[in-house]
């Protein structure tokens, strides 16, 4: 049977799908409307994103502000990724905390972001392929982001910093305390 397990931070869900395998390989639902919508009620998802990185490559922390807050529900379909969320609402007792998982093509886990989250992960493999489902479309003018190795954060990538590739873009996103407050209004 398939599984959504909570987090330490609310909101948060790790989803576990039920496989069915047998000679031929495997099968399952990696989303189902009604199997999500008895924990994630009301989320429709409107976009799908596929994205490779090698061995290294990290991508976050991105959010996006206003009505353009996006959910996302994360997977991957090769290789493997450290992915962390970190916790952008104002007036949540787990403010400026992260939570972070390992998911892999193995383990097949499926972690669900929701509006209120600075998001990210660090390809832990090469032919790294990440899917990704969003419940608003992106959007230049409310993008927003903080910087991956910020201080206040603490997080460990468990990658060395100096086999970390990083675009110049994250390099120069602002600090926690810099950065654009959310707001979802």
């Amino acid at each position: 049977m398939s599984t959504f397990v909570d987090t330490p931070i609310e909101g948060l869900w790790i989803y576990t799908p039920k496989i069915h395998k047998d000679e031929r390989g495997y099968f399952y639902e990696s989303y189902q409307k009604e199997n999500f919508d008895q924990k994630i009620p009301n989320t429709v998802f409107v976009q799908d994103n596929q994205v490779a990185s090698s061995y290294g490559v990290l991508r976050g922390l991105h959010y996006q502000t206003k009505s353009a807050a996006q959910a996302k529900l994360i997977r991957v379909l090769r290789g493997k990724i450290l992915d962390v969320a970190v916790d952008i609402r104002p007036n949540s007792p787990t403010y400026g905390q992260h939570f972070k998982i390992l998911l892999s093509a193995e383990n097949q886990k499926q972690f669900f972001v929701p509006h209120g989250f600075a998001h990210g992960y660090v390809a832990l493999s090469n032919h790294t392929l990440v899917m990704y489902k969003c419940d608003q479309y992106y959007s230049p003018k409310h993008e927003a982001g903080i910087r991956y190795d910020d201080d206040q954060l603490h997080i460990d990538w468990g990658v060395d910093p100096s086999l970390m590739i990083i675009s110049e873009k994250d390099s120069s996103l602002p600090t926690f305390a810099n950065a654009t407050p959310f707001d979802e209004r």
